[in-house]
């Protein structure tokens, strides 16, 4: 497997189990006992094994292949998860892999499942895989989503662009996302846009509560009547 593909699985695992986990790890405390994380070491094997498909702010990456990672963590962090328990999550999910992933598709109406790339588990090992599950847990959501739904108001495209271009394809947006579903080619309507946004699904998290009903409303509009255009 090259390089490119390796950051690729990587990266979608870890942002699976952020969106997944919540915050909560399942495997063993990543640094009690033994060497403690070397972030400076961590960050540089984030440049160089992710950043070609994730955003993560503190490491200048801008990747839109898998998930913004700071969007991911934002929303732990804001119910007060610590810097620990977020590392744990990413290391476990380094160590476990990410299992069978799927997103919509066009068939039967958008209600056909396609499968993704699943990450291997121990893709990274050992100290290198502390390394960067510290590094992550260190930066990522620090600054919460990737826009500040305060200053966008009730502006569909700007409020799309700050919170959903990361995982998704919207010509109308410039947005080239593959996380989520192809929103061009699956034309969702209205409804379905805000009940989406509202509660989330598979992994994308729910924006009840981290956006307005009316913020929901707006980009729910944006999107159906943008969508395929």
């Amino acid at each position: 497997m090259s390089r490119a593909s390796r950051a690729g699985v990587l990266g979608a695992g870890l942002a699976t189990a952020a969106l997944l986990a919540a915050g909560c790890g399942t495997g063993g405390v990543a640094s009690k006992g033994g060497q403690q994380p070397d972030l400076a070491a961590g960050e540089t094997l984030f440049k160089q094994d992710c950043a070609a498909c994730h955003t993560l702010a503190a490491a200048g990456t801008t990747g839109t292949i898998g998930p913004n990672l700071d969007d991911a963590f934002a929303a732990s962090r804001q119910e007060g998860y610590s810097d620990n328990t977020i590392e744990n999550v990413v290391l476990d999910q380094i160590r476990l892999g990410s299992g069978p992933l799927a997103t919509y598709t066009t068939v039967n109406n958008g209600k056909g499942l396609t499968p993704q790339t699943t990450m291997p588990a121990n893709i990274v090992k050992g100290q290198d895989a502390k390394n960067v599950a510290a590094y992550v847990a260190s930066v990522a959501g620090t600054n919460g989503f990737g826009g500040s739904t305060a200053s966008v108001g009730t502006n569909g495209a700007a409020i799309f662009k700050a919170n959903c271009a990361s995982c998704h394809t919207l010509s109308a947006a410039g947005a080239t996302g593959t996380v989520g579903p192809n929103l061009d080619q699956l034309k969702p309507s209205l409804s379905i846009v805000v009940h989406q946004v509202t509660n989330g699904g598979a992994i994308m998290p729910a924006f009840k509560g981290k956006l307005s009903a009316a913020q929901i409303q707006a980009v729910a509009k944006y999107v159906s009547s943008s969508a395929g255009k």
